[in-house]
């Protein structure tokens, strides 16, 4: 039976990574997302046995996620922006031995220590790859605490399925503010032995878990196939929200906190009569570049939205191929932007004639 809880997203992220049967957590406390930590801490172990560790560093708790993602468990870290640049290495490494994982980014603003307030500026370092080599994370993004904990249970279901690591990409605000979250009951922590996973037994054929592939021929090879798996994913896995642009002459497009925010904007929008839509990309990868493309035909004109000085908007004109003028609007350094600044935004750069 599901449970309504008033929850911190952090929390209810954390919560949510129990109920989902979560075998052992790795991490390292930093603002905005020490809550996880501390929450799965507090109850996880309890309650259901799972593991939990502070380990004595990012890198050290990334590598131990691979270790244990190796053995085929429910395993997951989660941090916050540099937390996660310390973390690159180790999440190549898990990409290229494909294994699953889940990784928790709570993002807050940058570069460098910046400052602990909510930011989309790891977009590229999440979508792109982040570390070495042609590498690619699954990446959702939550725009609710209802969602933070939902993606949990969707995360893990992704990483086993194609053998890859899925990162939650959310903010400090998010993980912070207080909403009503629906919890699924749960789930057993039962372990199925799997064909590829280690198990430690000295007798019979071993499985060998590595990045290491020293002949470029057979490093060629894998690589192809990461490339496969990545175009499969690109078919299969595509998630997106397209609201009220089937009548609307303008779409912002955004993702998590953002695109809450640019409801609002078109709500206030249309009040004044001027006919605005909202698409919200919730994988990021895999980009639902040709979701867009439809949505956004014949419009008059799109606004990107984001807290960083223009990272998606990338990804919008790729998808968009120069069909349809593109502006952008960005806030960064902690500082979230108002309904109302969005729209007077949107009426500069096209009503208004700017550019």
């Amino acid at each position: 039976m599901k449970e309504l809880k008033l929850m911190k997203g952090n929390e209810a992220l954390a919560e949510a990574a129990i109920r989902a049967g979560c075998d052992a957590y790795f991490g390292y406390p930093i603002t905005p997302q020490s809550e996880v930590l501390e929450y799965l801490s507090r109850e996880a172990n309890n309650r259901t046995g799972m593991t939990v560790l502070q380990a004595e560093s990012e890198i050290a708790s990334i590598n131990m996620v691979y270790g244990a993602a190796g053995t085929g468990k429910k395993v997951m870290t989660s941090s916050s922006s540099p937390g996660i640049s310390l973390m690159q290495e180790g999440i190549s490494y898990i990409a290229c031995a494909e294994l699953p994982c889940l990784l928790v980014n709570v993002n807050r603003g940058g570069p460098g220590l910046g400052t602990i307030q909510p930011a989309q500026g790891d977009y590229f370092q999440s979508v792109k790859g982040g570390g070495h080599g042609d590498y690619r994370l699954i990446v959702l993004a939550p725009s609710t605490v209802q969602e933070m904990a939902d993606f949990v249970g969707l995360s893990f279901e992704l990483a086993f399925k194609y053998r890859n690591p899925v990162l939650i990409l959310t903010d400090g605000a998010l993980g912070q503010m207080m909403e009503k979250v629906e919890l699924k009951p749960q789930m057993s922590r039962e372990f199925k032995e799997l064909e590829w996973a280690t198990t430690g037994r000295k007798n019979g054929n071993g499985r060998v878990i590595t990045s290491l592939h020293l002949k470029p021929d057979e490093m060629e090879v894998l690589n192809h196939h990461l490339q496969k798996k990545y175009r499969e994913i690109e078919k299969n896995e595509i998630r997106y929200q397209a609201i009220n642009c089937e009548d609307a002459d303008y779409i912002i497009v955004a993702y998590g906190l953002v695109a809450r925010i640019c409801q609002k904007s078109a709500d206030l929008a249309r009040e004044k009569g001027i006919k605005v839509g909202v698409f919200r990309p919730i994988t990021l990868f895999p980009f639902p570049y040709q979701q867009l493309k439809e949505v956004a035909s014949n419009k008059k004109g799109i606004l990107d939205v984001e807290m960083n000085s223009g990272q998606m908007i990338e990804d919008v004109r790729l998808a968009l191929e120069g069909s349809v003028p593109v502006r952008f609007h960005g806030r960064m350094g902690g500082i979230v932007p108002s309904p109302e600044e969005i729209l007077d935004k949107l009426e500069e750069k096209f009503i208004g004639g700017a550019v």
